[in-house]
């Protein structure tokens, strides 16, 4: 029996997209000009979306649209109007990652289905149950998650899972990642991602490309996960060639019909891949072996031969739809054909009348002859059933444009775009800040906090002993990655006497709602505009720090209906990594779970692990002591104290209370850059 999970194909452009549909894809995700995590790319414009989706609709292809980037407020009523158009051309799917933009696709367009981007990080059975309640139907799982792991969500979604098996694999957790955007302002939550960790980065003992992993492939477990119920399967590559997304499709189709070889997988490594293929996360092989770079074997090994091997499966439409012919005539009268395909039925008139034949009548054979030939569409003959005893003539010229018609034409009632309601933008109520100018402060470590610190909130790990929590009145944080340590966190949140929560992801908000924790949203959640401030009180948020990427200007101008602050100081977490970098190098016990990685600059970054996961640090802090007088409408600061000893936290405490001048190396972040 066939498996029934989709074959998900990239479509970065047009050629791109034929070579999907005609390799025998299920369905194609692509973006629009803007709000699409691939803006580099060719992408569709708005005015021919329509008849792309016509498209591939009427080769029986869905589309699913990607707005998986994050907004601002001044692109909230440009990104509606692009969901109306996106509603109205018939798009199957929408792929978001911005909370704004899930509020604002339920109020334009509830009718819209909404898949759950793998940069919303959802990883846990508690987020995907958020996401329902959200309004989503399907979420893109991490990476990073084991074979256990995605069999245990798949037993308890209450939406449909869709995961990656082909193609790159970023160091860091989908929508976790800073470093674009702080080393040149490029953000990959905005599209732009201009992939700095392939370049050198180097931990001691490493390769010298210790932020670049290998690609990923798991395409020869597609059975097996299809059989635990994942229902679509998603190739990664918008940005690549043709024959590639070919190759791609092809090589799952086999995967799916137990057919998968080692020559498909050859082809596919020498068409593109870093070092090779990784299984790493899927098997729970973590380590250096993972790791690989784009080297100069790997770009010669796609040869004009193999490139027009692929390139000849898509030149020319494979059939996808049998269809049933019934011609019938009568002389005096224009005859008729009936088509019918797929539960639509067409009927087609000659343009001239049969005539009494001079000579003979046309034949039986001519005319099924002629409803055969329907090469080069996505159509071909099934039965044909023509007059018993024909005693017209009629060209045959006629009986092919009458097959013409019928073909076109149940193209496009295959092909037909859905009717949907849509409705006006949602609308954001202007709540002023209260300007509390209060001090949250995060540590690494209650053993970094000094004596009398004055602070309104802190911060401290959920591993730390609740006698000190609860004597000192401190909140907790939820690791930003759990990795299938969900159960341990939440028994460890449940039995905390914190009151607060620190929450990085949707996961953990899920979680601190279950534990009947108040929650305060961190700079992960990537709350960029007052939409997703508004969504963010529906879900139970009660505070947030505006996103890293909010720069001054904006963070000042957002209203929100509950309390905000701004990340005022410390380094700001770069990526979020299951796969530890510094173990390219050398094993924990050698790291000692302290160590950094240099770039090609010389820079050091410092690496933190903990609970399972890594975080990769700025080289320098945030510093805005000396110009606190520019922070506006907003509640609070938020420190993030990561490698400073008590000393240190102290005189960085003095100087904000003082607001003097920074004395070292520092940084302004993102506050006056802010991002593209």
């Amino acid at each position: 029996m066939m498996n029934k999970s989709e074959i998900l194909a990239p479509a970065g452009s047009r050629e791109a997209l034929k070579a999907a549909v005609l390799s025998g894809a299920d369905a194609v995700y692509f973006g629009l000009s803007k709000f699409n995590a691939r803006r580099n790319a060719d992408n569709f414009s708005a005015e021919e979306l329509e008849s792309t989706i016509k498209y591939c609709h009427s080769r029986g292809v869905k589309v699913h649209i990607t707005l998986n980037t994050l907004i601002k407020d001044t692109e909230i009523n440009e990104i509606a109007e692009t969901v109306k158009k996106i509603c109205d051309a018939g798009a199957d799917a929408v792929i978001v990652q911005d909370l704004g933009v899930a509020r604002i696709i339920r109020t334009v367009c509830p009718e819209l289905p909404m898949h759950a981007s793998t940069q919303m990080t959802v990883g846990t059975k508690e987020g995907l149950q958020l996401l329902k309640k959200m309004g989503f139907s399907r979420a893109v799982l991490p990476r990073e998650l084991s074979l256990n792991e995605i069999k245990a969500l798949a037993e308890s979604s209450p939406i449909e899972l869709e995961m990656f098996v082909h193609g790159a694999q970023c160091m860091c957790v989908s929508g976790q990642c800073l470093l674009s955007s702080v080393l040149g302002s490029r953000s990959g939550n905005r599209g732009l991602c201009a992939q700095p960790c392939r370049l050198p980065f180097k931990v001691h003992g490493g390769t010298g490309h210790d932020l670049s992993l290998k690609d990923l492939s798991i395409i020869s477990h597609m059975s097996e996960l299809s059989d635990l119920g994942i229902c679509s399967f998603k190739i990664e590559g918008r940005m690549k060639r043709p024959e590639y997304v070919s190759a791609a499709v092809a090589a799952c189709k086999a995967s799916l019909h137990g057919s998968y070889s080692d020559a498909l997988q050859t082809d596919l490594q020498n068409l593109f891949s870093r070092s090779g293929f990784t299984e790493g996360y899927f098997k729970g092989e973590l380590g250096r072996g993972m790791f690989g770079y784009r080297e100069k074997e790997n770009v010669q090994s796609a040869t004009k031969e193999l490139l027009d091997k692929y390139a000849r499966i898509y030149e020319k439409e494979t059939p996808r739809y049998k269809v049933n012919f019934d011609f019938h005539g009568k002389i005096g009268e224009k005859a008729v054909l009936t088509a019918v395909c797929s539960g639509n039925t067409v009927q087609i008139y000659s343009e001239d009348v049969c005539e009494q034949p001079i000579n003979r009548p046309i034949s039986a054979d001519r005319i099924e002859d002629a409803l055969k030939k329907c090469g080069g569409t996505q159509f071909e003959a099934d039965s044909i059933k023509v007059d018993e005893n024909i005693d017209y003539t009629l060209p045959v010229s006629q009986v092919n444009l009458m097959r013409r018609k019928a073909i076109e034409l149940l193209s496009d009632k295959i092909g037909e775009i859905p009717t949907r309601k849509t409705f006006s933008c949602p609308i954001h109520t202007e709540i002023p800040a209260k300007n509390l100018n209060e001090i949250y402060c995060r540590f690494d470590s209650a053993e970094n906090i000094p004596e009398n610190l004055d602070a309104d909130l802190i911060f401290v790990p959920l591993n730390t002993p609740d006698e000190i929590v609860e004597k000192n009145g401190y909140a907790v944080e939820i690791p930003r990655g759990m990795f299938g340590n969900e159960e341990k966190v939440i028994k460890m949140l449940s039995e905390s006497s914190a009151e607060f929560a620190l929450c990085h992801t949707l996961d953990a908000v899920a979680i601190a709602k279950k534990c009947g924790k108040k929650i305060v949203a961190s700079s992960s959640m990537n709350i960029l505009n007052s939409l997703s401030a508004d969504e963010a009180k529906s879900l139970g948020i009660s505070e947030m720090i505006l996103s890293c990427e909010c720069g001054l200007e904006l963070a000042n101008k957002l209203s929100a209906p509950i309390k905000k602050g701004i990340f005022a100081y410390g380094r700001i977490p770069l990526m979020l990594t299951r796969n530890c970098p510094v173990k390219n190098g050398k094993t924990c016990v050698e790291c000692g779970r302290n160590s950094s990685i240099m770039d090609r600059k010389g820079f050091s970054f410092p690496v933190r692990c903990n609970m399972g996961y890594s975080e990769l640090l700025n080289s320098r802090p945030v510093y805005m002591a000396d110009r606190l007088s520019e922070i506006k409408n907003n509640d609070f600061l938020f420190f993030n104290f990561t490698v400073e000893t008590k000393n240190e936290v102290n005189k960085i405490m003095e100087s904000y209370y003082n607001e003097k001048s920074p004395d070292g190396d520092f940084t302004r972040g993102l506050l006056y850059r802010g991002v593209e």
